[in-house]
Order: C-alpha cells, then structure tokens, then sequence
C-alpha cells in the first residue's frame, strides 16, 4: 500500500535557493535550486518554485495543471485562440490551466508557487504561432 506523508510546505521552501532574474533563456542547471518536485501525482507531480522574472512558454498535452501562487505574485498569460490572456495571482489564489493551453509566468517582484502538473511538458523560448 503506498505511503501517505504529510508535506510541510514551509520546511520545503526553506530547502531552495531564490532564483533572480529568471528568464525564458535559464537553464535547468541553473534553475535546479529553485525548484522541487514535492510528491508524484496522477500522471505528473507536486513542485513549488520560488524565483523572480520570466519563464519560457509552456503547455501540458495529458491534462490540466493546477498554479497556486503561496507568495507574492505572477501574471500567468496564456495563449488562446491566438491571444494572450494575462491573469495577474497574488498569494491565495489558484489558476486551472486547462491542458494543451501553452502559458508562461511573468514574475518581476517575485513568486511563491506550488504547481500539479502533469506530464509531459513542452517547453518554448519563442512565441507559440504553429500550436
């Protein structure tokens, strides 16, 4: 039977390192300490991130992913119909990405954020026009 464990989300927090001035161009080499996988779940994972800036456009093609933003703020744009679609999250509120939806994160002042996000995902420095 699998193991049920409590996460203390503070205590996992406190294992990262800040990432400042992210952008679409940073590497997971040099995210890697900003970001944690929490659990497995369904077909993908529990992670949290605490960083500032930008990230590259994204999309999840096996279902719909779940933004809690825990701390300061994001702007999470999504692209539909050809249109991006800025919704502005500060601390306590949750966004549904619904799946195939390519999206990104503008963070300038800096987030806190617990993602369940199914995999696999797309990743894309430019712009989305062919998807």
């Amino acid at each position: 039977m699998p193991k049920a464990t409590p996460i203390k989300l503070d205590e996992a927090f406190s294992t990262l390192s800040f990432l400042s001035g992210r952008t679409p161009e940073t590497t997971d080499e040099e995210a890697k300490d900003a970001f944690a996988m929490l659990s497995e779940f369904s077909n993908g994972g529990v992670y949290i991130g605490h960083y500032d800036g930008y990230s590259e456009w994204e999309r999840h093609s096996h279902g719909d992913e779940l933004v809690q933003v825990l701390g300061g703020e994001t702007t999470l744009v999504l692209l539909i119909d050809g249109e991006e679609q800025p919704k502005l999250l500060s601390a306590g509120q949750l966004l549904v990405v619904p799946k195939g939806v390519w999206h990104r994160f503008e963070s300038p002042k800096g987030v806190k954020v617990m993602t369940i996000t199914p995999q696999p995902t797309d990743h894309r420095v430019d712009f989305p026009l062919d998807d």
